[in-house]
């Protein structure tokens, strides 16, 4: 996908073609805060993250929503506050089937105000079915993101057993007892907290099927399930495949491919560096960053405030988890070509604050009503 170039003169911008908010994200916005109008003095509480995007997220807290939970499922307030005159709004990424019930035990009513992204729940689909024809479940994710563990709840309900790999490296430590070369304990213990109880490595390997959560880098969701049919055929032979692998492949979220497909298309730029909007914690920020990575010097930043002058920059460590400070941070040329994208929860407004900073650092700078003009002619 071609990228759109906006050339300021000190400083040319490549934009992928596609980034930024998606559907599923817009859509549960607009619910959060239909939920903010239509319960006017009514406490109303939003039960993990909205999205993950600080600012998002902080824009609903100054509207009066409180969350009841952290990203990782921690507690923030206790469930007993909750009456059966509360607003809780779920978000994007669903929830796992325990707590649904928890709410509406205590007479909350979960459906108006669901936001759950219907890719997500498209995955839940698939995994019905899937787990219906007495597939085992390998759900490609992060354990402890909501999404994954909302998904791992409802695959649960219809699969006899379900695993969670993160990666590539775990897919194929898990097919040694998939062929049965390591036993039931060694698997209790390489893969706790990441499977159902009762599951059982001699029973639950002769049917197969992938799902996903959403935001996991596409490409290597892809990698996974091709490796596991691989698997099966070795297992079973070829002929006999069908019957032991569930083809899944369309489980995959539309706008993460093709952000995802976007950002690769930004990777035949001859640029200086990279510049990733969005989340710390957003699984699909993540992965751009990771394409981005494969060429230029990446940063990933939440906002423009982490700019914080022309030699300067703070920003995320994804793999270590913490916070960098890079100096210096633009070469000194007279002419940057700077690559800038966004996870599916960052707002476009953001990207445009961070074009408007750096562009601040530079004289002679076009004006983006010239710039823009110039773009359409």
């Amino acid at each position: 996908m071609r990228p759109t170039a906006l050339d300021f003169g000190p400083v040319i911008w490549h934009i992928a073609r596609h980034f930024g908010f998606c559907y599923g994200v817009e859509n549960a916005i607009e619910i959060a805060f239909r939920a903010i109008e239509e319960n006017p003095g009514k406490r109303i509480y939003l039960l993990s993250q909205m999205i993950h995007n600080p600012d998002v997220n902080r824009d609903l807290e100054s509207h009066g929503v409180q969350f009841l939970q952290d990203t990782h499922g921690q507690q923030l307030i206790p469930f007993d506050v909750l009456t059966a005159e509360d607003i809780v709004v779920i978000p994007a990424f669903g929830a796992p089937l325990n707590l649904i019930q928890l709410l509406e035990e205590k007479g909350i009513e979960t459906a108006t105000y669901n936001t759950t992204c219907p890719f997500v729940e498209r995955v839940w689909k698939k995994s019905e079915q899937i787990g219906g024809q007495q597939h085992t479940i390998i759900i490609h994710g992060k354990y402890n993101h909501e999404e994954t563990r909302s998904t791992f709840s409802r695959s649960a309900v219809h699969s006899q057993a379900v695993v969670v790999v993160r990666d590539m490296e775990e897919a194929q430590r898990l097919a040694a007892y998939v062929l049965g070369e390591k036993g039931q304990a060694a698997f209790e213990a390489e893969f706790a907290g990441k499977y159902t109880p009762g599951f059982s490595v001699a029973q639950h390997f002769e049917k197969l099927g992938v799902i996903n959560q959403t935001t996991m880098l596409a490409t290597e969701t892809a990698a996974i399930a091709e490796f596991f049919k691989q698997v099966m055929i070795q297992k079973y032979g070829e002929a006999n495949s069908k019957a032991h692998y569930a083809d899944t492949r369309d489980t995959l979220c539309y706008a993460t491919n093709e952000n995802q497909d976007a950002t690769l298309g930004l990777l035949d730029i001859a640029a200086d560096l990279a510049i990733v909007v969005g989340g710390y914690n957003s699984s699909n920020t993540s992965h751009l960053v990771e394409l981005c990575e494969q060429k230029f010097p990446t940063y990933f930043i939440s906002s423009a405030s982490e700019i914080q002058s022309k030699t300067l920059i703070q920003h995320f460590d994804y793999p270590g988890k913490t916070l960098k400070q890079t100096t210096p941070f633009l070469p000194e040329k007279d002419k940057l070509n700077i690559i800038i994208t966004s996870g599916a929860s960052c707002p476009d407004s953001l990207l445009e604050e961070v074009i408007h900073k750096i562009n601040g650092f530079y004289e002679d700078v076009s004006s983006q009503e010239a710039v823009l003009e110039a773009l359409s002619i």
